[in-house]
């Protein structure tokens, strides 16, 4: 098979992300608004090209008070950057549908480059006939290479939010006609 360009489907599709809250606990979100576009073949994603842009401002934790201060300049700082994006350079297969891809993620000002485990989930048409493939996206980064640095001490030792941010994508494409 042939590249062909794949479109997001954002409703069957998920940007998730994990981080640690005091050192001890997991404080899940997502984002409800993003984008992709991909040129690939699924079945061989060597030679795919991915952008990948998620807006910052739907972040989604779950609690109103604490998504605004994470859109805030304490952390994403929306208004002067509002987006996070990726763009794929080398696409390696490791055998049975799992790929390692690097790019390049910029966040808040920063470029950076990252590699995310990708599996190909497979694919197959909807009941109106239309081509979709599905893939899952698993990595990490740490928020204070990308300028995010703001914590809180603990008493008892520690800071209030961990480094490392876990991310895991659950993605839907249809084939563009």
């Amino acid at each position: 098979m042939t590249n062909t360009k794949w479109a997001i489907d954002p409703v069957h599709s998920s940007v998730d992300f994990s981080i640690k809250h005091m050192m001890i606990a997991n404080v899940k979100g997502t984002f409800n608004r993003f984008d992709a576009v991909i040129d690939a073949d699924p079945t061989d994603l060597t030679t795919a090209n991915i952008q990948f842009t998620v807006d910052l401002s739907s972040i989604d934790t779950r609690n109103e008070d604490r998504d605004n201060h994470l859109r805030s300049g304490d952390f994403f700082n929306v208004e002067n950057y509002p987006t996070m994006t990726f763009q794929s350079s080398k696409i390696v297969s490791k055998g049975d549908g799992e790929y390692d891809v690097t790019g390049e993620l910029s966040l808040h000002g920063v470029s950076k480059v990252e590699t995310f485990e990708v599996t190909y989930e497979g694919s197959g048409k909807d009941p109106w006939g239309n081509e979709k493939a599905g893939f899952t996206v698993e990595g990490a980064i740490k928020r204070s290479e990308y300028g995010l640095t703001w914590n809180s001490a603990l008493e008892t030792g520690g800071v209030l939010v961990g480094d490392k941010v876990k991310i895991s994508l659950d993605v839907q494409a249809a084939k563009a006609e």
